[in-house]
């Protein structure tokens, strides 16, 4: 059955009621009826479970996000926002720090199975490594998972979960949140399982006694199951706990959505269906805009792309710079270049290479060509964990060393080579996404000024980010990457998840206890001051280690036909989905 907008004769007698007897009126869905909008991203979504090592990118992120719900969410200013419609969480003890959180009742998956703490349960399971291997080691391949910081077994009830923290975290408010479906889950691993409550009931009872042989399966398909390409043969892949649900998925083509028959916890969206196509090309997108097949498009715009939104006559844009930068990324441990098994062991040896080809990216020819042309305010992003801008860039930027690195070096690479006795000329693979246009130029930069220091710099570009997933190739087999780190919070932490050892997201094997050391005390540092000094010696020793370059923040550009409203693009991810409920036709108005 449709969703249909109640009557005003009805909406009326719901207010009076209100009036008269205290009680909350009925949810009312705003859903019109036969309404579609078409949004465009530069690429689909291909695994239902973002937590997941796998899963973990912006494509799954932007469309995940209008299909679940969570504890909380950030608006455009960007500041944090409880979801007090889907359910709340409370610091209920300082010391231990013990944290609560609850499900409102009437919050369901899309299947109709209510919300509880079995599904918290597998949540805090993945999250915090609640069970491990014979090896030790999580079954579980969460993103970032954190083993060290809530270990102990919760307490569940009914549709709460009380976890205490082993120490003080500073980000308690954003650590924590709801993943895919428990029930979901166990019958994806154990088929005959068919009924929800059987199913949680016998996944709680075997993190409580860890039954790791039981739970081994139920690991896998957490970890390989929901990833989809095309529409998932099961439901339980794309099972919903927010306003839409998966209505088709077709590879590299598009993603529909349809309104959920059965949300009613949360501000009720005005489409009735929203579509997602995949459109690598940003000349590509405003064409779209201007023919009005696309209504909302954002990507990484070119000075050219920029002149050809400006000549639209049926559509607005923004331009801004996003929490988004691009960066450099050396691997550590394939036996390449940089790779001190490559020179017998020696890291002093493979440093100064490291180093050298450092020297020799055009940073500032990067941003004068590609970047400035967009903004001309923007500068060189020289710091590895803050925004420029925020407290403690400045004092960051000025004394970590990138300045070593703000200009092309020639001489000074070659030095470095010749005093390490490493001979030219030196191969790089250079990977970079296929298709993407910037990035082509950049690689095309990068390239012919390395060749001025003996760099033979090699197109290692290929469509996917094979390279991301550490199941598939434990050792990333390009010598540099080129991509981009998107902030989806506003969080003091997790960069240890790719500068800290054997981290999920660390892709390039770097690895220095001294910085492990330090982004440990981080998580616990509540005065900022010292808080700026451990990012201060943390980016020292990142910056000495050559573990790569950091070059711009992206110029963002949001555009929209004049035929939809309330378009407000946030800087954090998912940046012009934030309020995707707020989206309505302009002749709804």
């Amino acid at each position: 059955m449709k969703k249909k907008r109640v009557s005003a004769a009805i909406a009326v007698l719901a207010a009076g009621a209100l009036a008269l007897t205290g009680c909350t009126p009925p949810y009312e869905s705003e859903v019109i009826a036969d309404t579609e909008i078409t949004v465009a991203w530069n690429d689909l979504i291909d695994n239902f479970n973002q937590s997941s090592a796998a899963g973990n990118n912006t494509a799954n992120a932007v469309v995940l996000y209008m299909m679940n719900s969570g504890f909380f969410y950030y608006n455009s200013e960007p500041a944090l926002v409880r979801n007090t419609d889907f359910g709340t969480f409370e610091k209920t003890s300082d010391d231990p720090l013990t944290v609560k959180y609850t499900i409102n009742d009437n919050v369901t998956w899309s299947d109709g199975t209510p919300i509880d703490s079995a599904d918290l349960l597998l949540a805090w399971t993945t999250i915090f490594a609640g069970v491990e291997d014979a090896e030790g080691a999580p079954l579980f391949t969460h993103a970032n998972p954190r083993g060290d910081l809530a270990s102990a077994l919760p307490e569940i009830d009914d549709k709460s979960i009380t976890i205490v923290y082993d120490k003080a975290y500073v980000d308690w408010e954003i650590q924590f949140d709801l993943g895919v479906a428990a029930h979901g889950v166990v019958s994806l691993a154990y088929p005959e399982i068919e009924d929800p409550e059987e199913a949680k009931e016998a996944f709680v009872e075997a993190v409580q006694n860890d039954d790791v042989d039981w739970l081994t399966p139920v690991a896998k398909a957490w970890n390989d199951a929901y990833q989809a390409p095309n529409t998932p043969e099961s439901d339980l892949v794309a099972l919903s706990s927010g306003a839409y649900v998966l209505d088709e998925l077709v590879e590299n083509e598009y993603v529909a959505l349809k309104a959920n028959e059965l949300y009613t916890w949360g501000p009720s969206p005005k489409y009735e269906r929203i579509i997602v196509r995949q459109i690598e090309d940003s000349t590509a997108q405003v064409q779209a805009i201007e023919n009005g097949d696309v209504q909302i498009a954002a990507g990484q715009p070119t000075p050219d792309v920029l002149e050809l939104v400006k000549g639209l006559g049926n559509a607005d844009y923004v331009t801004a710079d996003e929490a988004t930068y691009e960066h450099i990324d050396l691997t550590f441990n394939n036996g390449g270049p940089f790779d001190a098994a490559t020179y017998g062991g020696d890291e002093e040896t493979a440093k100064a290479v490291r180093q050298a080809f450092l020297k020799v990216v055009p940073r500032q020819e990067i941003l004068e060509k590609l970047i400035s042309p967009l903004n001309p305010n923007a500068g060189l992003r020289d710091s590895i964990l803050q925004i420029p801008g925020a407290p403690g860039y400045d004092e960051i930027a000025s004394t970590n060393g990138s300045a070593d690195y703000a200009e092309v070096d020639i001489e000074g690479a070659k030095q470095l080579l010749a005093d390490a006795g490493v001979t030219t000329p030196v191969e790089v693979k250079f990977w970079y996404p296929e298709g993407n246009v910037r990035r082509a130029s950049e690689f095309e930069f990068i390239q012919q000024s390395a060749a001025l220091a003996g760099f033979t710099v090699v197109d290692d570009s290929e469509p996917t980010w094979a390279f991301t997933d550490k199941e598939a190739l434990p050792i990333n087999p390009h010598d540099a990457v080129i991509f981009a780190w998107q902030s989806t919070s506003l969080a003091l932490t997790g960069s240890d998840q790719y500068l800290g050892t054997g981290q999920p997201s660390n892709f390039g094997g770097y690895s220095n206890t001294e910085v492990d050391g330090l982004l440990k005390d981080l998580e616990t540092e509540l005065d900022p001051a010292v808080q700026t000094e451990i990012q201060v010696e943390v980016e020292k020793l990142v910056w000495e280690d050559a573990y790569g370059v950091t070059i711009f923040q992206f110029p963002g550009i949001t555009v929209w036909n004049n035929s939809v409203t309330n378009v407000d693009p946030s800087p954090l991810s998912p940046t012009y989905f934030w309020n995707f409920w707020e989206w309505a036709p302009t002749d709804s108005e």
